[in-house]
């Protein structure tokens, strides 16, 4: 009679089978704006479709450009800086000019990632750097909004798409006139909401059947392309929750104080970019706090700011504010937050 021999292994931890590289995270979370952004082209046209391209081919040449430069090779193989050019077009209104585009998707790489050293070294998301630059050089065109669903949208570019640099971009009455459905006012939900007191279906807001930033509309397929990253274990869906969850219960609270002048959570979670920042904006992994409790402080952050700027502040949108406030105080959140060392005693204690 034999007895079959076993042998046992032991390896040290970290026992993972199979980690994740850099390139292959971003470019998962590629995969999951793709359905983001093929619906925003659906919804408004061969605009976006343009403006997608003008940011993400600006924003690769930026990078490719400075780290020739800067004589290292070319790091736009990681595909980090394909999702600034992604993010950054589905912040932008439709119509946005193409040039003003590609002037922001410069700034957003140049001074949000490449000034800082690049991936892994910038502080703040680079896609809303680039959206912050844009909103403060070109004021009048970021709140342009054009409607969804236009007739002619596959056929025609929205005019002031085209403007020609350093020009007034081209009216679009007219052509509003001529498209537009009966009813639309050239605002979002949120401005209605905030200068006119008129409330917007919620179910319009899940769907995306509303005017907004190319790719904010649809709240429930965000939250879906969100989903298919948590499933990958490519996000850190706490950031996410906390955002949601502190922006839903800051509106509530003053829901219930004043119902008539204060929107409730529903409408605060789905309208406007906040799904977008929460899932794809504020889980940026260079610039978000890496310890436990830091990860909830942060989120929080982003969700009661959001809330407190869209109630209160002059703008009736707050979320590409909060987070950048959020990124700056990422390192200090981290440094508060440290988990306490094994077996380590303060000094004095008994």
């Amino acid at each position: 009679m034999s007895t079959a021999s076993q042998s046992v292994v032991l390896h040290t931890s970290p026992h993972l089978r199979h980690v994740p590289a850099v390139d292959e995270i971003m470019r998962n979370v590629v995969y999951a704006l793709i359905p983001i952004s093929a619906f925003a082209v659906y919804q408004f046209g061969i605009s976006v479709l343009a403006l997608l391209v003008t940011c993400v081919v600006t924003c690769l040449a930026t990078e490719h450009a400075i780290c020739r430069l800067s004589g290292r090779s070319s790091s736009v193989n990681d595909w980090s800086v394909t999702i600034t050019g992604i993010l950054l077009a589905l912040t932008l209104p439709p119509g946005f000019p193409l040039w003003m585009a590609a002037v922001a998707s410069i700034a957003g790489v140049g001074i949000g990632k490449m000034f800082f050293g690049g991936l892994g070294y910038n502080v703040m998301n680079p896609a809303l750097v680039g959206r912050a630059f844009a909103q403060a050089a070109f004021t009048a065109p970021i709140t342009t909004w054009t409607p969804v669903m236009a007739d002619n949208r596959f056929t025609e570019f929205i005019p002031s798409t085209l403007t020609i640099p350093f020009l007034r971009p081209v009216p679009i009455n007219d052509w509003l006139a001529s498209v537009a459905p009966d009813g639309f006012t050239g605002a979002t939900p949120l401005a209605l909401m905030k200068f006119e007191q008129i409330s917007t279906d919620s179910v319009q807001l899940a769907i995306g059947s509303t005017a907004g930033s190319a790719g904010e509309t649809s709240a429930l397929l965000i939250l879906i392309c969100g989903l298919y990253l948590v499933y990958r274990k490519m996000m850190d869906w706490k950031i996410a929750f906390a955002v949601l969850f502190v922006a839903a219960l800051t509106s509530g609270l003053f829901y219930l104080i004043d119902s008539t002048q204060y929107p409730g959570p529903i409408f605060m979670l789905c309208s406007g970019g906040l799904m977008l920042g929460a899932v794809f904006m504020a889980t940026d992994m260079v610039a978000s706090p890496v310890t436990p409790l830091g990860i909830w402080i942060y989120g929080g952050m982003i969700g009661f700011l959001t809330i407190i700027i869209r109630l209160f502040g002059g703008l009736n949108e707050g979320v590409m504010y909060a987070i950048l406030l959020a990124n700056a105080c990422s390192p200090l959140i981290n440094s508060v937050t440290q988990p306490r060392k094994y077996g380590y005693v303060k000094k004095g204690a008994k």
